[in-house]
């Protein structure tokens, strides 16, 4: 899920927000303030039911946002980067970039954000019998009282053993310790996310056809992202099985063709497009650094007008946006980050050179050889 905005960094890691959170946060608000609250605490202004609506919605985001931050500090404790944090429709995701090596590992990641969901219930469930008990008013208890409530719920769910689901990792780590096989672990943990998804579809479907409308529907809602995200997962996880260890170097494009960054639109089009059969480029500078990366539909963007004075590094992706990777990486780690990175590809620097560029085609291939029977196609890192 793509951030529409960037909050900026927490801990090191980038934090951003989807356009969607902003109709979950107008559901909870205004469940709250017109529902809940003044049937639970009558006889309040409106303003005030508002008030506490919003502090309620906004907290609860707050500590989706501690889950995910759990999951990340975590995951780079034990080896794994993380990408960013992405809070979106149906909670939040920490994009990690890669997967843990260890079921030790895999579970430590995995626990951690039901854990800080369960303490912070604890801390709010406290927090709401203090205030009760210092004789503050019921509408601001409440406030904190479902904030409890709501963590609790979070981190239960949370903890159903289905893939994508943080119960899922659990049961993936589970029975990889159990088994020592990773992929039959993964696919174990996405099939038990399927049927646990489109069990919620069907339930979710019943209670809405048996009177309870909107409410039936929006759980029907998440079980099916529930089970897509599963079956993704699956395939994912059998792709990397194909993969196993292979590195960057054994698959990607060596020497790649490069652009300096100075060369105009229309004479890139003429002596680069028309002359090689690739569609991604990379551009360097004068003294051959990488600093982006053009494709041709970036250039096509650019009116024939003002291919001849417009510059190939103005409009080439930058190299921040761009996923940069070691010819020693592995495959499996480094395409979470092409997949986040601007056009899909990953370029390949090693020892501040640029010696390659790994795209799809290249991992696709590669999957191609495997589905076919056939052995590893031979490394071209390492060629001259």
């Amino acid at each position: 899920m793509s951030e529409t905005f960037r909050l900026g960094r927490i801990l090191g890691v980038r934090v951003g927000v989807n356009w969607s959170v902003l109709i979950i946060f107008g559901l909870i608000v205004v469940g709250l303030a017109a529902g809940r609250f003044p049937f639970l605490y009558p006889d309040r202004p409106a303003g005030a039911y508002l008030v506490a609506g919003l502090f309620a919605g906004l907290v609860f985001f707050a500590s989706l946002l501690a889950h995910e931050l759990a999951h990340a500090v975590v995951a780079r404790r034990n080896g794994v980067g993380v990408e960013a944090i992405t809070l979106w429709l149906f909670g939040g995701v920490a994009k990690l970039e890669g997967e843990p090596d260890t079921p030790g590992a895999d579970f430590r990641v995995a626990a951690v954000g039901p854990g800080l969901s369960l303490a912070l219930a604890v801390v709010f469930a406290l927090a709401a019998t203090a205030l009760a008990g210092l004789g503050v008013d019921a509408l601001v208890v409440g406030s904190v009282a479902w904030l409890a409530i709501i963590n609790f719920v979070l981190a239960v769910f949370n903890l159903v053993p289905a893939a994508p689901l943080d119960g899922g990792r659990i049961l993936r780590a589970a029975i990889w310790w159990r088994t020592g096989d990773r992929l039959r672990a993964a696919v174990g943990a996405s099939r038990a996310g399927w049927v646990f998804g489109w069990a919620l579809v069907v339930l979710g479907v019943a209670a809405a056809l048996g009177g309870l409308g909107p409410a039936g529907l929006w759980l029907a809602l998440i079980g099916w992202f529930i089970a897509t995200a599963a079956r993704n997962e699956e395939q994912y996880a059998r792709m990397s099985g194909a993969l196993g260890h292979l590195r960057v170097g054994e698959l990607m494009t060596g020497e790649p063709t490069v652009v300096p960054a100075d060369v105009d639109v229309q004479h890139f089009i003429d002596d680069w497009v028309f002359t090689h059969r690739y569609s991604t480029f990379p551009v360097v500078d004068r003294l051959g650094n990488p600093v982006g990366l053009v494709t041709l539909a970036r250039v096509k963007q650019v009116p024939a007008a003002h291919r001849v004075t417009t510059p190939v590094s103005s409009v080439a992706a930058p190299l921040s946006s761009v996923a940069v990777v070691a010819p020693t990486d592995r495959v499996t780690d480094v395409l979470p980050r092409m997949s986040g990175g601007a056009e899909g590809r990953a370029l390949v620097i090693d020892g501040g050179r640029l010696v390659g560029l790994l795209s799809p085609t290249d991992v696709t291939h590669r999957l191609q050889l495997a589905d076919a029977g056939v052995g590893a196609a031979g490394s071209r890192w390492g060629r001259g």
